[in-house]
């Protein structure tokens, strides 16, 4: 199978990259190479055959033409996004014009090219959303998110990925394209960009800086191993049923307190301090605006119909992640100096 991944070079889509290589696929990585992506996440394939590097951005609709006519995919795994809540809170537009309006770009461009085709049964569109745009679920554990739930979006972030999801669908609904969707939780793991939580947490812990945690550290995420996500991702666009969403869960549901103080004890263990515990340098900040207060989902579906569920468990994912950001500092130290990155390590 020849993949187009848009956004290849970010954390998801590298993953997806080096897997879907590794497993034989022939990918086109898509990426505009904007702060959060980066090439030594695709390094180690970049010389295989069966991988191609497209430095393009989704807004620019002829070069979107041009890669399609050049490559001819089997299928498009479209994972550019902007993604991180705080920027969305600090500067909209950003995530107005590459979340919808790439996406637009995206299906027009797949649609153009699936008809010049024929219109090939075998074609999809995978477009990879998030689980953000369901809302905030209430503290019961029975109570997740289906494939059926409501949207109810609290951030210009999610806000902006639910109006992808919604062109997805009309664009299947309309015009006849043949897609797959699919909303996960949270992922962690190797090449996770350092404003997010759980490298933030390991990065400040480090250099001994405070480890903030928005309110009280109540809000629940559910934790998805960002290797599972990719194998999940492979499955649902070769196996998906058309026009169906599938739900990606880690069914790893902790809250931001527990998964702190389980990375803190990590590194009590792995790289422990002269005085003290890392746990000591916690501290609760102001929460932030519109902060969802539960995240979880039921993934019966992809369970039942395509025979998937994660692997890893938190504690054993948040230990590989220790350990890979322990072993990595020539990674990561580079890119806290982009756009803000480093002033955002104390916004977790």
């Amino acid at each position: 199978m020849k993949l187009i991944v848009t956004g290849g070079a970010g954390f998801i889509g590298s993953a997806v990259v080096r897997l879907a290589v590794a497993r034989g696929h022939h990918v086109v990585n898509l990426d505009a190479l904007t702060y959060a992506a980066c090439l030594q996440n695709v390094a180690a394939i970049a010389d295989s055959p069966l991988y191609a590097f497209e430095p393009a951005d989704i807004r620019d609709r002829a070069a979107l033409d041009r890669i399609f006519a050049a490559h001819r995919p089997d299928a498009v795994m479209h994972l550019a996004a902007e993604s991180h809540v705080d920027r969305s809170i600090d500067g909209p537009g950003d995530f107005i014009d590459t979340n919808i309006t790439g996406t637009f770009n995206m299906l027009e461009a797949a649609r153009k090219y699936w008809m010049a085709q024929g219109r090939p049964q075998g074609f999809r569109f995978h477009h990879i959303s998030t689980d953000e745009v369901f809302g905030s679920l209430p503290s019961d554990p029975s109570v997740k998110f289906t494939e059926t739930t409501a949207y109810d979006p609290r951030s210009p972030y999610s806000a902006s990925k639910a109006a992808s999801d919604h062109l997805v669908r009309a664009w299947h609904e309309t015009y006849g394209l043949p897609v797959v969707l699919s909303n996960c939780s949270n992922n962690y793991g190797p090449y996770h960009f350092p404003e997010k939580l759980i490298p933030v947490v390991i990065l400040n812990a480090l250099a001994g800086k405070p480890l903030p945690i928005y309110g009280d550290g109540s809000n629940v995420r559910d934790w998805l191993y960002v290797e599972d996500h990719a194998d999940a991702l492979l499955l649902v666009v070769s196996q998906g049923q058309v026009g169906r969403s599938y739900n990606i869960g880690g069914e790893n549901e902790r809250t931001n307190l527990q998964l702190v103080q389980t990375i803190c004890g990590i590194l009590d263990r792995l790289r422990p301090l002269e005085t003290g515990a890392y746990a000591d340098l916690i501290t609760f900040v102001t929460d932030r605006p519109g902060h969802d207060a539960r995240y979880a989902i039921d993934p019966s579906r992809i369970r039942t119909e395509l025979g998937w569920r994660p692997s890893v468990s938190v504690e054993e994912g948040l230990e590989r992640s220790v350990r890979w950001y322990l072993e990595n500092e020539d990674w990561w130290r580079p890119l806290l100096g982009r756009q803000g990155v480093g002033q955002r390590l104390g916004r977790a």
